[in-house]
């Protein structure tokens, strides 16, 4: 038998001793817990992903401050002919139903018109046609076009309880208005941020409550398949419950948010706190026959706890690591599992024994459980990997190697994978939602947008020079292949120009009406508050829209944006004193892009890092402090080979498989060395080699069903980035644990310089 920890077993003498004050405890903490994990809001915007003391977060902050962005959505109503009596009638309808649901303003072609030209009957269709007809500025912001006209909606939505309530009032209007098919003429296509992300956060919600059934099920199933016992399922799912919503609870006191990634945050700790559970139940049912049942319990919890504290504390700081990010949900997922780790790491070692002897779970003794093909595997495995190392050592280094190459790239030959970074990339492409958003990128106009802010000296913003200038730059800026379409006042004032017949030229007369006007209808109207200051007239903003069928590059596009705005302003008098700066959600949306792959890198490398130096304490052999990171490393890098093949992309979910398989694999090392290093102080290498394939085997090989059964829950999701997850972790835990006893015992074969025993006659 291992030699005894006389501390460690008398402190967990008393933890049974003190069974009932435990359990009486974690009772009363368990509806304070609740509440708070019930009280963490959700917060699924793209634009929202970057932490918040980054500079172009802080500078959007700054403006919206200014021009405060309310939500705006789109309604597009297709028919063959949007302008005939019957489609204009139905567009009317629902307008005015719209008009009349609280937290939406609705605008339309129909309304601008009939606010331009109040003269003009709505009964003649004529002159609304040439009125679009002889004006591209709706067109350009998706309002009208071949066989459409669309509805713009604004929400008062200052949360997304309000923005859901808004959304839920347009469904209602389209209903009571009768406008859309199948009983009505227009076909409705639904486009905006906000019916994205309200979609997403519904979605991350619903599979929540499809998987985490699922995953109870499948454990209550492998424990009483394992173990053959309703009281060693009751004392682990005790455990759990308590260990997972605690863990849970973590995000609402660090005051974290619900997001689409923070949903792996109660998988993760429910599979790495079941793992844990069947390490410790293991070692208990293991039980001499010869030993006391209790000195036995006490015996296998100081056993196990350095082996499980090493791992969890290696896990909880390598997801830690994930602070490092810039994304906003990544570092706060990582924190939060952190925390809920240690919190699930007390449970387990405190309620986790309580429970066990007040239910008098039994051991192997009194119940036989399962893993009988663990002893044959013992005696085969070593002196088959002796045979093999070479093959499976180098095998495995190739696809190592490959795996490298698959997320980095070959400079000149291979790209580097291929970041995800759209709202539209994480909705199922099998929803309307989703088919009309691409339909209307492809076809209409760019999905992405940000805006130019624009700082001049107080009062210069209504200067004649200075809106000549800035029309010079806006309209050197709608010749950028990216750029769709730019509104601003230049815009405004050119448009309702248009509308009254007058030649789009201005000169410099025309400029200074022009402002003359504009001076008043800011005053009357409130939609040019949204481009102008009106306390200082000291700035404005220009909204750039992509164009559409083309990728919005929004980090690309401010750099051509500075230059532009250098050449235009050296040439144009009006414009000097002024400057510009990029602002706006979809900038910093875009950003997601350029931090993906440096939170993969610097996340894992500082996981690796962290995890390395906990095997430098826990193992004193060299070769073992290396040999003992083989099999995550294998599985991750053979995951990225995985992704590269079947063209699955990097995003703020799948960046996350690195360190949630280094977290969560290596507990499996750690076991198998420190049962490995148990024997090997009095045995050679084969017998420990044995020993420890006997007494972690099972386990290994149940927490890796634990593990990848989990996450593979996550393929019920809807949200195809965490489906993409579920399937990959899952598979990155079987190829670690196929590392754990192939290419494992063979690079330890190769690097201690062992043989085996000579046979015995």
């Amino acid at each position: 038998m291992p030699p005894s920890r006389p501390r460690l077993e008398n402190l967990f003498r008393r933890v049974v001793a003190a069974r009932i004050w435990i359990v009486l405890a974690y009772a009363a903490l368990l509806p304070v817990a609740a509440w708070v994990a019930l009280g963490i809001p959700h917060d699924d915007a793209i634009d929202r992903m970057i932490v918040a003391d980054d500079p172009d977060v802080v500078a959007t902050r700054a403006f919206e401050r200014v021009f405060p962005e309310k939500p705006t959505v789109l309604l597009v109503a297709e028919s063959p002919d949007p302008l005939a009596p019957a489609a204009l009638a139905a567009l009317r309808r629902l307008e005015s139903a719209l008009a009349a649901t609280p937290g939406v303003h609705p605008v339309s072609p129909l309304s601008i018109f009939a606010r331009l030209h109040p003269e003009a009957s709505p009964d003649d269709g004529a002159p609304l046609r040439r009125f679009l007809q002889g004006n591209d500025f709706l067109r350009r912001q998706g309002l009208a076009g071949d066989g459409f006209l669309s509805l713009a909606l604004t929400l008062d939505a200052d949360s997304p309880a309000a923005r859901d309530r808004a959304l839920a009032g347009i469904e209602r209007a389209v209903a009571t208005s009768g406008a859309a098919a199948p009983h009505g003429p227009l076909r409705l296509r639904r486009v905006g941020e906000s019916f994205l992300t309200s979609w997403i956060e519904r979605e991350t919600r619903v599979s929540s409550e499809r998987y985490f059934p699922l995953f109870g099920v499948f454990v209550v199933g492998l424990v009483l398949f394992l173990y053959r016992s309703k009281r060693a399922l009751a004392a682990i799912l005790g455990t759990l419950a308590v260990a997972v919503l605690c863990g849970f609870a973590v995000g609402g006191l660090l005051g974290f948010t619900q997001t689409i990634v923070s949903a792996l945050v109660p998988l993760t700790l429910m599979v790495t706190c079941t793992a844990s559970l069947v390490y410790l139940h293991s070692r208990f049912v293991d039980h001499p026959a010869e030993v006391d049942v209790e000195e036995h319990r006490v015996f296998a919890l100081a056993n196990k706890f350095w082996a499980v504290t090493a791992s969890v504390l290696a896990a909880a700081v390598g997801f830690a690591a994930l602070a490092v990010s810039h994304i906003r949900p990544i570092r706060e997922m990582g924190l939060w599992t952190a925390g809920g780790l240690l919190v699930g790491w007390a449970v387990c070692f405190t309620l986790f024994p309580a429970l066990q002897k007040l239910l008098a779970a039994p051991t192997r003794l009194e119940r036989a459980v399962a893993g009988a093909w663990v002893l044959r595997a013992a005696e085969a495995i070593p002196r088959w990997s002796y045979r093999w190392r070479w093959p499976l050592f180098l095998g495995s280094m190739l696809l190592n190697v490959a795996g490298l190459i698959a997320i980095f790239g070959w400079p000149g030959r291979i790209a580097p994978m291929r970041l995800e970074v759209d709202s539209l990339d994480y909705v199922d492409q099998g929803v309307d939602l989703y088919r009309d958003a691409r339909w209307f990128g492809d076809h209409v106009a760019g999905l992405g947008s940000c805006a130019v802010w624009i700082h001049a000296p107080a009062g210069a913003v209504l200067d004649p020079a200075f809106l000549a200038g800035l029309d010079r730059f806006a309209t050197a800026l709608e010749r950028e292949p990216q750029v769709g379409s730019v509104v601003g006042l230049p815009a405004l004032v050119r448009f309702r120009r248009q509308a009254a017949g007058a030649p789009t030229t201005m000169d410099e007369a025309a400029w200074a009406r022009a402002a003359e006007e504009l001076e008043q209808l800011v005053l009357a109207e409130p939609a040019l508050r949204a481009y102008v200051d009106v306390q200082r007239l000291d700035s404005t903003q220009l909204l750039v829209v992509a164009r559409a069928g083309r990728e919005f590059r929004p980090e690309a596009l401010k750099r051509r944006i500075a230059t532009l705005w250098r050449e235009v302003a050296a040439s144009s008098p009006g414009l000097a004193g002024a400057t510009a700066e990029v602002v706006g959600r979809g900038l910093v949306g875009g950003k997601i892009a350029t931090h993906l792959v440096p939170t993969l890198v610097e996340s894992f490398l500082l996981t690796a890092a962290v995890i390395f130096v906990t095997f430098l304490f826990v193992f004193r052999n060299g070769a073992a402090r290396l040999m003992a990171m083989v099999p995550s490393l294998f599985a991750i890098l053979v995951m990225f080979l995985v992704m590269r093949v079947f063209a699955i992309p990097l995003n703020v979910a799948t960046i996350l498989i690195a360190t949630t398989v280094l977290g969560a694999t290596e507990n499996d090392q750690i076991h198998f060395f420190w049962h490995f290093q148990e024997k090997r102080r009095e045995a050679s290498c084969e017998e420990a080699l044995r020993y420890a394939i006997r007494v972690a085997g099972s386990a290994i090989f149940f927490a890796t069903l634990i593990n990848a059964g989990g996450f593979l829950a996550l393929t019920l999701s809807p949200l195809p980035p965490m489906r993409q997850f579920g399937i990959l972790t899952s598979t990155a835990f079987a190829l670690a644990m196929l590392a754990d006893f192939t290419a494992l015992p063979a690079a330890l074969w190769i690097f201690m310089r062992q043989k085996p025993d000579a046979p015995t006659s």
